[in-house]
């Protein structure tokens, strides 16, 4: 973390240093940005903890620089906390932009990951008069027009419909931030956001004198923030020179959404790279040069159909229940037994977490469980982050996915690691990358995070088997 005492002397000494900056408020959806930026042809890093003056002398020049957190999961008090720590950090370095990454479903809720305590809080690193919401990610296939967002459901195949996200068959029943209302204006406002205006798509149809006429429009009325409609590539464009002309000003620029932002900036910024696109040619991943082993912690049913999929792999079930119960210790030892012994012989091992689970109750009986509050989700991620760290302690791998946006924030953050790097596209949302720590055995392993939405239907064996350059991404 950089020093208080220190920061005048940092930014004197990184004047040259990152223009932008992000804070992922999950690890997967970190790795995606970090993606983009890269794949921009941006030298960016994605650390765990703002970094002090040592870290960035090591790393050298950055274009961009992330830091991967938890505050999707944190309630107001801890994540204004870390936010006040990062945007310190962030101001300290003299960044232009300061992106909050949110999942580009927008879940979050007053009590939990509130998008409105971040822009509060971060609004004071950045006295900009533009606060940019940017609202979709095509490649995605999330939109958002006239403020309402939507969102596709079911794996990344192009043949599942397109719902709006109050009636997504996943996001509208969240476990923790059900989606329950569509316009992002009316979502923000929920949670202390109160004047949001809004940018619909048919202003970009206009030259860009005509969009910055209707930005500055709706500025007047001085908002706490502008919320930019998004359906294509196009528009990002547009958005994009938006952002880089008001960050040009003298205060910073505060910027909320997915990775659309870091493709909206890249595809604007004067390096005047184009962001690469799903479809076009990219650095291939190899095939896994030995056995590899995937913790599955998501619930999801994309995730559900990826474990179904997963015919390379042995399958090893973990119980919700016994993981986080009186004797998990015990189980978790049995567990960590059954996963390293194959994995030492060579085989694939994918560890997943039962959708429900039948446990005997005191009466002898069978009841069903199911695993959908916020506290035992929680346990449920330490639990799991507890497990890999022992698998890890046993058996030296070149190669681990994990899926589950809490379980990968929580599971990374509890190795001994402090940052990743971009390597390779494998789906579309879930980036390949390098771990970076100062253990000789875990330095360079390749990590796959993905968020319980991302991803084909083949994507843990896309995992072992690499993928050709043309696949998508």
């Amino acid at each position: 973390m950089i020093e208080t005492h220190g920061s005048h002397d940092l930014s004197e000494a990184h004047r040259g240093g990152p223009a932008y900056a992000f804070y992922g408020d999950d690890f997967t959806g970190a790795t995606d940005t970090l993606a983009h930026l890269a794949r921009a042809g941006l030298r960016t890093m994605l650390l765990f903890a703002p970094p002090d003056a040592a870290r960035l002398a090591m790393l050298g020049r950055l274009d961009a620089l992330g830091v991967a957190g938890a505050a999707r999961t944190m309630a107001p008090a801890a994540q204004q906390q870390e936010l006040v720590r990062v945007g310190a950090a962030f101001a300290a370095l003299g960044v232009r932009v300061i992106h909050y990454k949110v999942c580009s479903t927008f879940d979050s809720a007053p009590h939990t990951g509130s998008i409105g305590v971040a822009i509060r809080t971060l609004r004071e690193y950045c006295a900009n008069e533009l606060v940019a919401i940017v609202g979709g990610q095509p490649n995605l296939r999330r939109y958002c027009v006239f403020g309402q967002l939507f969102a596709a459901a079911g794996a990344h195949d192009g043949q599942h419909a397109i719902y709006r996200i109050d009636r997504h068959p996943t996001m509208s029943r969240h476990p923790v931030t059900p989606m329950n209302e569509a316009d992002l204006r009316v979502h923000l406002q929920r949670q202390g956001v109160e004047h949001v205006q809004s940018i619909d798509w048919r202003s970009y149809a206009t030259d860009d004198i005509a969009l910055q006429t209707e930005v500055r429009r709706k500025l007047a009325a001085k908002p706490d923030a502008l919320l930019f409609d998004v359906l294509d590539d196009t528009h990002l464009q547009a958005i994009g020179r938006i952002i880089v002309r008001y960050a040009a000003q003298s205060a910073p620029l505060l910027a909320i959404g997915a990775s659309s932002v870091a493709q909206a900036y890249a595809l604007a910024c004067e390096t005047r790279v184009e962001v690469v696109t799903p479809n076009e040619a990219a650095t291939p991943l190899a095939r896994a040069r030995g056995p590899v082993f995937v913790m599955a912690g998501s619930l999801s049913p994309v995730t559900e159909v990826q474990i179904e999929s997963a015919h390379s792999y042995l399958r090893v079930e973990l119980d919700p229940l016994r993981m986080t119960g009186d004797s998990a210790s015990a189980y978790l030892a049995d567990r960590v037994a059954a996963i390293t012994g194959p994995l030492r012989d060579g085989r694939n091992v994918l560890a997943f977490t039962a959708r429900r689970v039948v446990t005997a109750v005191a009466t002898g009986e069978s009841t069903t469980h199911s695993s959908n509050d916020s506290a035992a989700q929680s346990q449920l991620a330490h639990a799991c982050a507890a497990l890999l760290q022992q698998v890890l302690d046993k058996v030296r791998l070149q190669r681990i996915g994990i899926a589950g946006g809490d379980t990968s924030s929580i599971a990374v953050r509890a190795l001994d690691a402090w940052g990743l790097s971009y390597l390779a596209p494998l789906s579309a949302g879930v980036t390949m990358c390098r771990l970076h720590s100062d253990r000789a055995e875990l330095d360079g392993m390749e990590i796959m995070l993905k968020g319980g939405q991302m991803g084909d239907a083949d994507l843990f064996e896309q995992l072992i088997d690499g993928c050709a350059a043309e696949q998508s991404t």
